[in-house]
């Protein structure tokens, strides 16, 4: 998944194309800010710096931001849009969806309120926690959405047959965010470990609980317990060790301390036939857990896991120590957003849909549309070329590689059915219990569709979101429209832009995931299923555990490296989609002609900088932290410098030589279709 970029293709010739501007790009001259650049860098010493160092040197981080860069910038914008939609929604709704969205944001805006109804929200949500006795008991009120579980039961595509659903079974979130957290040694670590002690006891202090730090006590040691058992971040990438489909019997003979008929059927999961346990070893240690750990330190984990979820929407005290650890402590970001800010994000969540329908009348257009599916089009051809002409994958395997790629199915813009809220009741006076009522109708929504064909059509991003993601089960690419405009998209661009801002950072690199050592694994029709030959798979393997290691060199922050296995999936998509739109792009170019030289640069220079320009962020050190410990994405400096290094084009543009800081000799560098 890229956390960013989009589309773009100006399939006129590039003198035609300046001539003929409207207007002409948002980042002047021809769709780049020169002025982030730092001339006094080499590219060849660190390309990225060379690209926007002078923007990392003058910028500094919003105080209430984790990090800055186009990547955070372009979301202000489709925030202040959805805010005016939002607002509008709350004074004059034009539909009962719209009423819905307003009057959600109207409670979570009447902070006044909030305090004045203090903790009678919480006695009716924390009284059936109160009210366990029984083990059995225990489990059923934890499989109730709001409420927290050490199991997490959900409802997936089936890998073996993705026409239809399956329940899922898998380990669950705990209060800090990976089991490094719990583990790791070192006064970082020692550091968090002791502010989240502080704050579970700050929680049930405001919450009247008695012997709070006791409980917290108990509380943090339970979850080690649990961390010491669960699966790491990279291990959960295996998209094969995941699939462990299971009856009944072979569930409860795995971990029997859950009563798995009565539970599945009090979640309206009866009907399963066979439960996918995603991390058996994890599961079965938790499910121990629930045997041999009192009932009363469950039940305050619970509670203490209900209060920090339900912090935003209770009083001031209990949001800002929320905010006090997870966005302070953990991720170094010092002012809290402004209300409305965190508004448009929860409803995003809550009620996405509804605002995408108005968004889309709004800021959409054909035309739009149009070039997206254009530029689509333009890099499945340079896919089909680089499969057909990649010499290490043998003639079955290529068969069976172009009809996955025949068979990509992109959805553009916006999905073609909205969701229907109907169902969905919403208060204009009391956010918590909207909150609860979302999870509640959105559990109920997935148990609708969990008797049926597996419905192709969902999105699970909004049309707002600025992002894109790639499906394997569906092996479906989705392009929300939010990230179809600049500095991700532009039509008065010069097409160097578009091919690598659009091109390769985000819908190369999204259909790059059906091929990355994670996606490679489905099949044209999303099944998980091994269609590589035994010679090609190895050739590819070598290629993609030669780039782990060399992801696993790099310390952006001292004392942490990148890691190389769990960054794979989407190092290998960077590069794939660099070297296709790259392909893609030459192919415009035999079309049209060389382009001419802008501002001292040629095409492929100005393709290769706006690669970079693309990447261009900046996040505080502790956000990083949390990034290389847990998030498969690695940070963007490395997106980049990781990245062309490992292509010769790059080095041709810019003259790299033997001596340059990244120099790496022809038989060291890494490709995945060259």
């Amino acid at each position: 998944m890229r956390r960013t970029a989009l589309l773009a293709l100006a399939l006129a010739s590039l003198p035609a194309l300046l001539a003929a501007q409207t207007g002409g790009p948002r980042y002047r001259p021809w769709g780049l800010e020169l002025r982030n650049m730092d001339r006094s860098v080499k590219p060849g010493d660190d390309f990225y710096a060379y690209a926007v160092g002078t923007w990392l040197r003058d910028h500094p981080i919003p105080a209430d931001k984790v990090g800055a860069g186009y990547n955070y910038d372009l979301p202000d914008e489709i925030e202040a849009q959805v805010r005016g939609i939002v607002e509008e929604s709350a004074a004059r709704p034009a539909t009962a969806s719209a009423r819905k969205v307003g009057d959600f944001y109207a409670a979570w805006m009447d902070d006044k309120a909030i305090e004045a109804r203090g903790l009678a929200p919480l006695k009716s949500r924390l009284a059936p926690i109160d009210a366990v006795r029984t083990r059995q008991q225990l489990v059923r009120l934890m499989m109730r959405p709001g409420y927290s579980s050490p199991v997490n039961i959900g409802i997936s595509t089936d890998a073996d047959d993705p026409t239809r659903y399956m329940v899922d079974a898998g380990q669950a979130r705990l209060g800090l965010p990976t089991r490094d957290y719990y583990l790791l040694t070192g006064e970082k670590y020692d550091t968090v470990r002791r502010a989240y002690r502080a704050y579970l006891v700050k929680l049930q202090d405001l919450a009247g609980i008695p012997d709070a730090a006791a409980r917290a006590d108990r509380i943090i040691a339970l979850e080690t317990r649990l961390s010491q058992d669960q699966w790491t971040p990279e291990q959960g990438r295996d998209p094969v060790k995941t699939h462990n489909p299971m009856t009944r019997a072979e569930l409860t003979r795995l971990a029997p301390e859950i009563d798995w008929t009565p539970t599945l059927a009090g979640m309206g999961l009866g009907a399963a036939a066979k439960v996918n346990v995603s991390q058996p070893s994890a599961v079965a240690a938790a499910a121990k857990r629930l045997g041999d750990v009192p009932i009363a330190t469950w039940k305050e984990w619970m509670t203490a896991r209900f209060l920090s979820d339900a912090a935003p929407f209770l009083p001031k005290a209990f949001d800002q120590a929320n905010f006090d650890f997870y966005a302070k402590t953990l991720r170094g970001v010092p002012e809290q957003r402004a209300r409305w800010k965190r508004g448009m994000a929860l409803i995003d969540d809550a009620l996405g849909e509804a605002v995408g329908a108005i968004y889309v009348q709004r800021y959409w257009s054909a035309t739009t549309q149009a070039k997206a599916d254009e530029l689509v089009s333009d890099m499945r051809a340079a896919y089909r070329d680089k499969i057909e002409a990649a010499k290490w994958m043998d003639d079955a395997t290529r068969t069976a590689a172009l009809a996955k790629l025949a068979s990509f199915d992109p959805r553009v813009g916006h999905p073609a059915k909205w969701i229907d809220y109907t169902a969905l009741t919403v208060s204009r006076t009391d956010p918590l219990a909207n909150n609860l009522a979302v999870a509640d109708f959105q559990w109920r929504l997935q148990l609708k569709r969990f008797a049926g064909p597996v419905d192709r059509g969902l999105w699970f991003m909004t049309p707002q979101t600025v992002n894109a993601y790639y499906d394997p089960t569906m092996n479906q690419i989705t392009l929300p429209a939010a990230i179809l405009q600049p500095p991700f998209f532009d039509a008065n661009a010069d097409p160097a832009v578009n091919y690598a801002e659009t091109g390769a950072t985000t819908i190369g690199h999204e259909m790059g995931h059906g091929f990355d050592d994670e996606g490679r694994q489905f099949d044209d029709k999303g099944r998980l299923r091994d269609w590589w030959s035994k010679a090609t798979a190895a050739q590819y393997t070598v290629q993609a555990d030669r780039l782990a290691q060399q992801f696993d060199q790099y310390e952006p922050i001292p004392g942490v490296k990148i890691k190389g296995r769990l960054t794979l999936g989407e190092n290998l998509a960077d590069l794939g989609g660099l070297e296709t739109a790259y392909a893609a792009y030459r192919r415009y170019v035999s079309r049209h002609g060389e382009p001419p030289v802008l501002d001292g640069m040629t095409g492929d220079q100005r393709f290769f900088l706006a690669y970079a320009q693309a990447w261009q962020g900046k996040r505080r050190e502790e956000a990083v932290r949390q990034q290389l410990l847990s998030d498969p994405h690695s940070p963007d400096k490395y997106r980049v410098n990781g990245i062309v290094r490992n292509f010769a084009p790059w080095y041709q543009a810019f003259g790299v030589k033997p001596g340059d800081a990244m120099y790496l000799p022809p038989e060291q560098r890494v490709s995945v279709w060259q």
